[in-house]
């Protein structure tokens, strides 16, 4: 986050998190181990649990990487042999001496990398935070030569094509990000971000930059734009020059990314958040910051990222996401927020449930509605059959979703539904037998009835927060089939 090489970030409107949101599963829901999720692992702190602890915590979720922001011996090996990626860092404080002397990289890799790899699944090294932002110039041209050295470093070891070497960046680095189309890189970084990006696309390395969606609203704090940060339902908002509707912050953030990096001539550069998290508690004075709004985050990007939909100018993929942060760092100093993005307490248990755990009985955090502001969350409860809830028709049924539910409710749907095991959304990603129309009430349709038809066939399983209903008519098209009844 900003200006900084440990870690991250900063809300008081609350929102109830209220989603009747099928009462589907009632068995235990193990959550799969998903590549593309991981987590901040900061250190400004004097009650952490022992490493070793951390290992076995990380393992019983479904978190596969972890970014340290320095190289800490006990936390590398306390990794070992767990599949965990991990990715490392060399800080601001390193890139002088790395880009003047390359003795000084190929020892850095000797102590922070030979000794542990590959036991210890290290990935990537990040060289500095949010340098290109800090308002150092000199620090800034050196930015690239100590990226270089590294890079010799690893190649001399032989492990050039095995682990990366990128920087992260924070949003600051784009002049302008709306509409996401128009995202452009700040002019006066010129040559050098286009020599990073060079250095990116020669080696393969990421683009790794740090989208909060939080801070969005920090500075825009009317009750549309929270729903829009949390991926709740919301009227969207249009980017003209796409047609396209954005029905969340997270992907307008990252695509406005992609825009940028395309207007540079770099399209096959990849794209990872490095970070991105809410608060669960703040000063009084910041606003958005409590347990509900962070819950709903952190909970709905999972959900987003499990569907494997995309965004909207890269569909069908799930970019790699660290989440800020698995615990709160209380020696960091500033607002009371920056203490306090944990995902899990220092005594292991979780500040709030997000569906990270195998174990957990509850799946993805549901996309919910902001209602009434209360001081106390609503516990979502499955959707009770009444003697009016819709029936099979004979012949077959396709759950489908009712006439004028919007745009933002069914990506809302979508996400929910691709997001849960067993829910196979391919035939709806790029070069499926159901992704065209390209649409969201088309994929909507298609993912909300193969749940239904998945989970048993039950009212309950066609509700979708009372926006589903049953249909005889099957909505098969072309080569695409739902599934049905009588399929």
């Amino acid at each position: 986050m900003r200006n900084r090489e440990s870690s991250s970030p900063m809300a008081v409107l609350r929102y109830v998190a209220v989603f009747v949101f099928l009462g589907l599963f009632h068995a235990v829901h193990v959550a799969n181990s998903q590549s593309f999720i991981g987590v901040n692992y900061g250190q400004v702190a004097d009650n952490l649990p022992p490493p070793a602890a951390t290992a076995k915590l990380l393992q019983s979720t479904s978190i596969q990487k972890v970014r340290l922001y320095g190289s800490d011996p006990a936390i590398i090996k306390a990794l070992a042999n767990t599949g965990i990626g991990i990715v490392i860092g060399a800080s601001n404080g390193d890139i002088s001496a790395l880009a003047s002397d390359p003795n000084f990289a190929k020892n850095w890799i000797n102590s922070n990398v030979i000794p542990f790899y590959p036991a210890s699944k290290i990935i990537l090294i990040t060289v500095g935070n949010e340098v290109m932002t800090f308002g150092d110039r000199g620090l800034m041209e050196q930015l690239l030569p100590a990226m270089q050295n590294l890079q010799n470093a690893l190649n001399g070891a032989s492990l050039g094509g095995k682990i990366k070497v990128s920087t992260v960046h924070s949003m600051a680095v784009l002049k302008q990000s709306e509409p996401p189309s128009s995202g452009s890189f700040d002019p006066s970084l010129g040559d050098l971000m286009k020599g990073l990006l060079a250095f990116n696309n020669a080696t393969g390395s990421p683009f790794t930059i740090n989208p909060y969606p939080y801070f969005a609203y920090r500075g825009d704090t009317r009750p549309e734009t929270l729903a829009f940060c949390l991926f709740q339902p919301n009227s969207g908002r249009f980017d003209s020059n796409t047609k396209i509707k954005y029905t969340n912050m997270f992907d307008a953030q990252v695509d406005a990314v992609r825009s940028a990096l395309n207007s540079m001539g770099f399209k096959g550069v990849e794209i990872v958040v490095a970070e991105t998290g809410w608060p669960y508690k703040g000063d009084t004075n910041e606003a958005g910051a409590s347990v509900e709004n962070a819950k709903a985050y952190n909970g709905n990007l999972i959900a987003h990222l499990r569907s494997k939909v995309g965004t909207p100018l890269m569909p069908g993929t799930s970019v790699d996401t660290y989440l800020f942060a698995l615990y709160d760092e209380d020696l960091k100093p500033g607002l009371a927020s920056e203490r306090a993005f944990g995902l899990f307490k220092p005594d292991l248990t979780m500040t709030y449930d997000v569906g990270l755990s195998k174990n957990s009985q509850t799946p993805s955090t549901p996309k919910s509605t902001p209602v009434t502001p209360s001081p106390t969350p609503v516990t979502p409860s499955p959707t009770p059959v009444t003697p009016s809830s819709p029936k099979p028709k004979k012949g077959g049924a396709w759950c489908v979703p009712k006439a004028g539910v919007s745009d933002a409710q069914l990506q809302t749907n979508l996400d929910y539904a691709c997001g849960q095991p067993g829910i196979d959304c391919s035939p709806i990603q790029p070069g499926g037998a159901c992704f065209e129309p390209n649409t969201i009430p088309s994929h909507a349709t298609y993912a909300m009835n193969l749940l239904y038809q998945t989970a048993g066939r039950n009212p309950w399983n066609c509700d979708f927060s009372q926006t589903a209903t049953l249909s005889s008519n099957n909505p098969s098209y072309n080569n695409c089939v739902y599934p049905g009844e009588s399929t």
